[in-house]
């Protein structure tokens, strides 16, 4: 796995990528592409940072784990690739977004045009074995993930930090509430959202209204 990421990270990053964990979790992704159908494509691991430059971030949003099935992870948190079905996830955050700000339900799950909006879509893991979830937590890219937050929360400020579900939410200790907007909600799963954790949480609507506060473009979700 070569680290194949936008010019503008690399000098918030470096200090990570010459720590011992991460030249570990190299070895450790190299292997298992090399052995394993692994998601998303080797090409597309750092998605999420070359489609959403470091200067652009102005909404971070946090996932577990890429999908684990072909042709569905894109590198962007709760993506999938243009013509394929949408996943259970998606469609629930599609529907919020319907019912929030009234915009038609997009026939593509390429979440892309977010991302360059400046909408960050990172998960925690950034790589995963072909249909086994979770198969690479735990190897070192959380550590990864948890310092991008906290460099985000420590060298930017009024950034919109959307975190979805309770493993999403424990996140919160890494970022500054005096900064940053902060805004929880349920998973977006339907095991949450049919108990009424995700529907009516307003989350795209509060996010666009706080960048609108602070000059900056609200989203066009």
């Amino acid at each position: 796995m070569d680290v194949d990421i936008h010019e503008s990270w690399k000098t918030h990053l470096k200090i990570e990528f010459e720590k011992p964990y991460f030249k570990d979790l190299v070895d450790f992704v190299k292997t298992e592409y090399s052995n394993h159908s692994c998601f998303p494509p080797g090409k597309q691991v750092f998605n999420a940072f070359n489609c959403c430059p470091f200067e652009d971030v102005k909404v971070v949003i946090i996932g577990q784990d890429p999908y684990h099935g072909y042709g569905q992870a894109n590198g962007l948190c709760f993506s999938v690739n243009d013509g394929i079905n949408h996943p259970p996830s998606l469609i629930n955050i599609f529907k919020e977004i319907e019912m929030e700000l009234g915009v038609p339900y997009p026939k593509s799950g390429n979440l892309m045009r977010w991302a360059n909006q400046g909408v960050l879509l990172l998960n925690a893991t950034l790589t995963v074995r072909a249909h086994q979830a979770g198969s690479h937590q735990n190897k070192g890219w959380e550590q990864f993930t948890d310092a991008v937050i906290q460099i985000l929360s420590q060298q930017k400020k009024n950034i919109v930090f959307l975190l979805w579900g309770g493993y999403a939410k424990k996140k919160v200790k890494l970022i500054d509430g005096q900064k940053h907007k902060i805004l929880m909600s349920g998973h977006p799963s339907p095991l949450s959202a049919n108990r009424g954790y995700w529907f009516g949480n307003d989350n795209f609507k509060n996010t666009n209204l706080w960048l609108n506060n602070n000059n900056k473009t609200p989203i066009n979700w």
